[in-house]
């Protein structure tokens, strides 16, 4: 008995060292889809806005295609009712969530679940969702006390990088939108941005080419959106990128301590 414990031990712990999409508490929801496309995080982010903190993991919700286009601020072509279409089967598909959970016997376990519980698509328009029960809670949680920006905000964001790092500030700062540090591996930050891959393995980037055409872009937009000043650290151990540190500090709070 002891040799299959440890053998399950083992094959627990190696999906947790490659599953990026691994949910313990909330926060962990803003900062788990880094494969989305831009357009993905926000059709996301409109489905999250119909959460109320009365509904139940049993909630049904409803909208319409034309509700979406109109929001996002897109013409009523058929292209752009397509474009809404692939963006529900993107969200189907490659919102995948493990849940790490320890059972009333005291024995640890993961669920292997998904975001939505189902998308349905009516042929005159309407769209109905459902989240899954065992991520709802979570879901209702980011919603009462991390989501603290309004879709109109989300609107404001151009880039995909950028809409991560808002969520990442967001998850960090329990939903202020505060001065906050973010640190991580470099790993920590590619499966933050970059997702993974089909075996769950954070997808890779040069750290160079990381560092310009992801962080530092998500940066300058971030500045250019909010009154913030962000300062980025590399660290490097044996001229070798290990992680970077992000600093983000609100012009406001930074004046009120001057």
């Amino acid at each position: 008995m002891k040799d299959v414990n440890k053998k399950m031990d083992l094959a627990m712990n190696d999906l947790l060292s490659r599953q990026d999409y691994l949910v313990t508490q909330a926060n962990d929801l803003a900062r788990s889809f880094g494969n989305l496309t831009a357009f993905e995080h926000k059709v996301l982010d409109f489905c999250f806005s119909f959460v109320e903190k009365e509904h139940t993991s049993d909630h049904v919700y409803r909208t319409t295609v034309l509700d979406i286009i109109h929001h996002f601020g897109l013409g009523a072509s058929g292209r752009n009712y397509q474009r809404v279409a692939n963006a529900f089967k993107a969200l189907n598909s490659k919102t995948a969530i493990y849940l790490r959970k320890i059972r009333p016997d005291g024995t640890r376990s993961i669920v292997m679940t998904s975001l939505f519980n189902y998308i349905e698509l009516v042929e005159t328009g309407e769209f109905e969702f459902q989240f899954t029960k065992p991520v709802a809670p979570y879901i209702f949680q980011l919603k009462e006390q991390f989501y603290s920006f309004k879709l109109s905000e989300l609107s404001k964001v151009r880039g995909k990088y950028t809409l991560t790092l808002l969520k990442l500030w967001n998850a960090n700062c329990m939903g202020k939108l505060s001065n906050v540090t973010i640190q991580g591996t470099l790993e920590d930050w590619e499966s933050w941005f970059l997702g993974s891959d089909e075996d769950g393995n954070p997808k890779k980037m040069s750290a160079s080419r990381f560092k310009a055409s992801v962080l530092i872009r998500a940066c300058e937009e971030l500045e250019r959106i909010y009154p913030v000043t962000i300062s980025l650290t590399t660290q490097v151990m044996r001229r070798k990128v290990v992680g970077y540190k992000l600093d983000i500090v609100r012009l406001e709070e930074q004046n009120s301590l001057e």
